[in-house]
């Protein structure tokens, strides 16, 4: 791809951050998609390095194998397997660090739609394939044709929208991380109910670095409900990566495993899971998403403020054009 460089990619702190393995999951039914017009451009909005391209793999292991789709639905960005009791979503952009695109958001609706219809599926796993990433935001095409704040509502809304939709999926659902999980990547994973992640796991919303847009209260609730107020504040305003064992000990990441073991981790939970009452489960999953979404205030005149910025509008074409942004807080 003509805008990737391979080079290792680098923290917030300007260290080199190491690669993972494999993708994670139960099982890798993805190819490397077919690279479209849009998508070689088209990189992560909020990449922790502006879109510098993946990390190195860890010593001895390869950059991202491909893997055989039998079985499988969705498309080459976002791909569906169900093996036994288990529905595995798996996004599937690793050029572009799995960079969500709208057809992919709309594709993990359709995957939400499928476990609730099946009765036959007890468990949802969500993964990324490839080495670099889990999810490394929004794709920064969703970004470049706002005109307005109007357009940064919607666009807050429609990804809340999606972010809702999984965390009432009726089974327990899993995020398998290995690499960056930023920005709506990390909103993806909070909305999930159990995450277990490798050592090269590295959490974060960077955009008061990158595109100096912000959340909605619906995503600050949520990520607050998981990291408490002050760390959810502290991330935000450092713009920093949380490592992996951070991230469990505030209790975010509810497993670790290995980089070579995270599928054979998911698939003992799973197993698990799909063993356990249904409705017991789904009772404690629904609580908590209640007690999370009650009494949330209005954030319209936060988000039209930001997004209709000239410092938002600034970021977007620095973001594009690979240079710096400036900030006058307008």
């Amino acid at each position: 791809m003509s805008e990737e460089r391979a080079q290792s990619a680098e923290n917030a702190d300007g260290r080199r951050e190491p690669g993972g393995g494999a993708a994670g999951g139960r099982a890798h039914p993805v190819a490397p998609a077919e690279e479209t017009p849009e998508g070689v451009a088209a990189l992560a909005a909020d990449q922790p390095d502006g879109g510098a391209g993946a990390p190195s793999p860890a010593p001895g292991r390869s950059g991202g194998p491909a893997f055989p789709g039998a079985g499988g639905s969705g498309t080459d960005q976002l791909h569906i397997v169900q093996e036994g009791p288990v529905l595995t979503v798996t996004f599937n952009r690793p050029a572009q660090r799995n960079a969500m695109t709208w057809a992919m958001y709309d594709g993990l609706v359709a995957a939400c739609e499928r476990a609730d219809a099946d009765d036959a599926v007890r468990a949802m796993v969500l993964t990324g394939a490839g080495d670099a990433a889990f999810v490394a935001g929004t794709d920064i095409a969703q970004f470049t044709d706002f005109t307005d704040g109007a357009d940064g509502v919607a666009y807050e809304a429609r990804l809340s929208a999606v972010v809702d939709r999984l965390a009432q999926v009726r089974v327990p659902t899993v995020a398998a991380v290995r690499g960056y999980c930023v920005g709506g990547g990390l909103a993806v994973a909070a909305a999930c109910d159990l995450r277990v992640a490798t050592p090269s796991a590295r959490f974060g919303v960077p955009i008061a670095r990158t595109l100096g847009n912000c959340l909605s209260v619906r995503t600050h609730a949520l990520l607050a409900g998981h990291f408490g107020a002050a760390r959810t504040l502290d991330l935000l305003l450092t713009a920093r990566l949380m490592d992996a064992e951070e991230a469990r000990v505030a209790g975010f990441v509810t497993r670790m495993a290995a980089e070579d073991a995270l599928e054979a981790e998911v698939a003992a939970l799973t197993d698990r899971l799909a063993a356990h009452a249904p409705l017991s489960m789904w009772a404690a999953k629904e609580s908590a998403r209640r007690l999370r979404t009650a009494n949330l205030p209005e954030d319209r005149d936060i988000l039209e403020r930001v997004y209709g910025s000239a410092d938002f509008r600034n970021a977007v074409r620095s973001f594009t054009a690979k240079t710096a942004a400036t900030w006058e807080g307008r």
